[in-house]
Order: structure tokens, then C-alpha cells, then sequence
């Protein structure tokens, strides 16, 4: 056995009692007569005391940062000590020796560029920062999922390997199928509408890949993507359903994270519900105002969206009702406003952190569309074949996770909130 107890384990009750515990050699101080000695597991540190007069004295010539090892000792209350523990050891057994001098500084003392964290990635998630990060991030995805689980959704998996583009672009990874051109999935999108045709509310947690050349702290090459897709709604339910995974994914993370939120000494943002909902031709009308060259039919990209928020002023918000043909081709029409489109972009201040849209239903209407962008529907036919058994009305959104995580933790790039990143400049580790 490794360990009895994790170092968060360990309290008051435990004073006077042999414990056991594991974890890496964060910090040492030799003070002559006793040393004392930084133990760190996922849960936490402790300070170790070894006298000289102790067998695990012995070993500790052996040891560098970042070793990992186990100790056993009994424990003493202390005031002066971190947390008001302390551990005075007995043995030390050395499971794994560090090589040293190490890469980079676990503790934090020395600080390391963005490149060199990713460059020594497992030395970086080692410290508290990001071991904050992630604990948030599983909070979050837990949060997710139970909203969704609540209002009827089910979860499923779909392809990541496919035969053609999903929303037509060139943005594609290809990769050999048995002698066959593929292509990395860009999104769940097709076949998450058609499983909402099948059972009605799906969601699905996965990886999703682009080909961009948006080298951004808000752009990676393989991303996760949160997604859901519900039959019998339109995209203002849907908002609706953002609304409550939002509000339920801010408060849980407050709720349950507030030590790592204090690690990273970020604080979350308040939300009221409803969130404000502005139209796309307001949102042009304001960046018109404050003197930008900007017309209708232009995207609103991160640099706009700053300057939007400088005038509305929220934490979350939506974008609603965009021009039709800047939408990908299963996006619905208004149908008091042709040139207009059923659909949203949730913003953070000045972040999309998802994007959602009513959904073509009607066959012929997304031949239409199809042809008016420029696609052949004859590529889609695997998509476009199950329209002619009674596709019911459908909504949905996609998430990305990491852009998520910004919001979460105030970091400010996706590069760290993600433990392994691929973009333009990275496969490795």
C-alpha cells in the first residue's frame, strides 16, 4: 500500500496517529538538526519534519524536487506549521528519482514562458495552477452533463472519421481510410441532427478538429466540443437551455471549486437571468456609432465584439438573428426576414463561446441552400436522404470547451487551459 490517506485527509482527529502518504518532493529546507521537507499530492501539500535521528534521515541525500515518494509518520498538530499539520516521518521510501536540475520550477518561484510550460507540459499541469485548471474543467463538464441529464437529453457518440466536409469548408484534416480519402470530423453537426430526428435530445462531449490558419490565443487544431441537438424546438428554446447550463455551470464551479478558484485568484462572473439578447443589426448599428468602418453582412469577430462590450457592458450575452448566407447551409431562414437567420452566438465580454441555430428541416429547402453557397447536395445525399421520413423541426448549439474554461479560470489563452494543445506549431508532446 502507497498511501492511507491523502494529504486533505489529514485533521485534527489524526493527531498522535501513523499515517501514510504519497506524492512528489515539492520543497526541501535543511535546517542543520531536522529537515523540513514540502510533500504534494493531487489533493494538496504538507510539511514533513525528518530528524537526524530518524531512519528517514537517511534517504533524504537520494532525494531531489519532483521524486516521488512515500512516507510514514505520525501526525502533530502545530500551529506554526502550513494548515496547522505537520507530519514527523519515520521512513521515506524512494518510488521514482527526479532527474535535476529540473526544466522548469513546479513551485512557481521561477517563473516560465507559455512555450516552455508546453514545452515541459507534465512538469507544468504538476503545479497548483494547473491542477486548479483541471479540477474546474471537471466540474464544469459535470455540470454540463447534469443539466442536460435533467431535462431529458441523452448522451451519445458519433463519427470522427467522415466522407465529406461538414459545413462545406476546406478547414479539414484528411487521413487515409482503407485506400480512401476521409477527412478528421470538423463537427458532430449532421449526425447529430439526425439522431434528434431518431430520439429528439442528444448532447455529446468529444473532440472536433479544424484546419485553421488562426494562429489566436483562441484557436487550437483539436478542440472539445460540447454540443446538443433538440427535436420539436427552435433556437429560442435552445437559448434557453444555454441560459440553464450556463447559469448551473457558473455556480456549481463557485460552489464547489472555491479553493482553486483562489489559486488562481480569478472570480467568476455574476449571471441574471434571461440573458440580454441583442440582433446582429444592433450590434452594427453600435459598432457604426463608435466609428467603425463595419457594414451588414460583415462577420463581428473578437476585435469588434471588444468594442461592442465597451458599450453593452455584460458578462454574457447573445447575438441573435445573423444574415442567413454568413450561417452554415442548415441554418433556418427567418421567415419575416429572408436575409436574416434563426441563430445565435453566445459572447463572453468579447469571446464566442458557442454558437447555435434553428435547423433546416425540409429537404428541398436545404438543396436550396446548398446550391446557393456554392455545394453540391449530391455530396450530402448520405445527410440529405433522411429528410424524406418526417425530419421533425430541430435546434441546437456547439460549445467549446476551452473557450469555456477562459471564462472559468481568467487565463488568457485556450493553449493553457488545455492539458496537451495541438495548433499550427505543435504535435508534440
Amino acid at each position: 500500500m502507497f498511501r492511507t490517506h491523502f494529504i486533505s485527509e489529514l485533521n485534527d482527529n489524526l493527531d498522535g496517529k501513523e499515517v501514510k502518504l504519497a506524492g512528489w518532493v515539492h520543497n526541501i529546507r535543511n535546517l542543520g538538526g531536522k529537515v523540513f521537507l514540502i510533500l504534494r499530492d493531487k489533493s494538496g501539500t504538507v510539511q514533513v519534519v525528518v530528524e537526524k535521528s530518524s531512519k528517514a534521515y537517511e534517504v533524504l541525500n537520494q532525494l531531489s524536487l519532483e521524486s516521488a515518494i512515500s512516507i510514514t509518520g505520525s501526525v502533530k498538530k502545530d500551529e506554526r506549521a502550513p494548515n496547522g499539520i505537520e507530519v514527523h516521518a519515520k521512513e521515506i521510501s524512494i518510488i521514482s528519482v527526479s532527474k535535476s536540475p529540473l526544466p522548469l520550477d513546479v513551485s512557481g518561484k521561477v517563473k516560465a514562458d507559455i512555450d516552455t510550460r508546453l514545452r515541459e507540459r507534465l512538469l507544468d499541469l504538476r503545479r497548483p495552477e494547473m491542477q486548479a485548471v483541471l479540477k474546474i474543467q471537471s466540474v464544469a463538464v459535470k455540470s454540463f452533463r447534469e443539466t442536460l441529464y435533467k431535462n431529458g437529453f441523452i448522451e451519445v457518440f458519433t463519427p470522427k472519421i467522415i466522407a465529406s466536409a461538414t459545413e462545406g469548408g476546406a478547414q479539414l484534416f484528411p487521413v487515409m481510410y482503407f485506400g480512401k480519402d476521409a477527412f478528421l470530423a470538423q463537427s458532430p453537426q449532421l449526425y447529430k441532427e439526425l439522431l434528434a430526428g431518431a430520439i429528439e435530445r442528444v448532447f455529446e462531449i468529444a473532440p472536433a478538429w479544424r484546419a485553421e490558419e488562426s494562429d489566436t490565443p483562441y484557436h487550437l487544431s483539436e478542440f472539445i466540443s460540447m454540443d446538443v441537438e433538440m427535436a420539436f424546438a427552435d433556437y429560442n428554446q435552445v437559448m434557453q437551455l444555454i441560459e440553464q447550463i450556463m447559469y448551473n455551470m457558473i455556480n456549481d464551479v463557485k460552489r464547489e471549486c472555491e479553493k482553486e478558484l483562489k489559486v488562481l485568484n480569478h472570480t467568476l462572473p455574476d449571471v441574471a437571468l434571461p440573458l440580454r439578447r441583442i440582433t446582429y443589426s444592433e450590434a452594427i448599428e453600435i459598432l457604426q456609432n463608435k466609428g467603425l468602418n463595419i457594414k451588414f453582412g460583415d462577420d463581428i469577430g473578437t476585435p469588434e465584439l471588444r468594442l461592442l462590450n465597451e458599450e453593452i457592458k455584460e458578462n454574457l450575452y447573445f447575438i441573435i438573428d445573423w444574415p442567413w448566407l454568413s450561417r452554415p447551409f442548415y441554418t433556418k431562414q427567418k421567415s419575416d426576414n429572408p436575409q436574416l437567420s434563426e441563430s445565435f452566438d453566445l459572447i463572453y465580454k468579447w469571446l464566442e463561446i458557442a454558437s447555435g441555430s434553428s435547423r433546416n428541416y425540409i429537404r428541398e429547402v436545404l438543396e436550396n441552400s446548398l446550391k446557393v453557397r456554392g455545394l453540391n447536395p449530391t455530396s450530402f445525399e448520405f445527410f440529405l436522404k433522411w429528410f424524406d421520413y418526417g425530419m421533425p423541426p430541430h435546434a441546437g448549439f456547439g460549445m467549446g470547451l476551452a473557450r469555456v474554461m477562459l471564462m472559468l479560470t481568467g487565463l488568457q489563452s485556450v493553449k493553457e487551459v488545455v492539458p496537451f494543445p495541438r495548433d499550427k506549431k505543435r504535435l508534440t508532446p
